[in-house]
């Protein structure tokens, strides 16, 4: 019986339209990072950072994802001791 639920399960997730990650990088460093995800729907992410000093970190990146009404949303953005400064394009 528990064979037939766990098969049942994964005919499920096979047939769904739910995205796999395609790409994953991860690096982590003292003073700074980067990271890197996509998806097969096509959204994806990037940043990295800097250790600017013991209190503040400096960080760029974007993210890209498309909406329900099928128009590409990306957003680039940088982060320092000013905040958060983000620029959204839609295409």
């Amino acid at each position: 019986m528990k064979f037939v639920i766990v098969f049942a399960c994964f005919l499920a997730l096979a047939f769904a339209d739910v995205p796999v990650t395609v790409k994953e990088y991860n690096e982590v460093n003292p003073d700074s990072f980067k990271y890197e995800w996509a998806t097969s729907d096509g959204s994806n992410i990037q940043q990295d950072g800097v250790l600017k000093d013991p209190h503040t970190i400096l960080v760029k990146g974007s993210y890209e994802y498309v909406s329900k009404e099928g128009k590409v949303i990306k957003v680039t953005y940088t982060a320092d001791e000013n905040g958060y400064k983000p620029v959204i394009i839609q295409q």
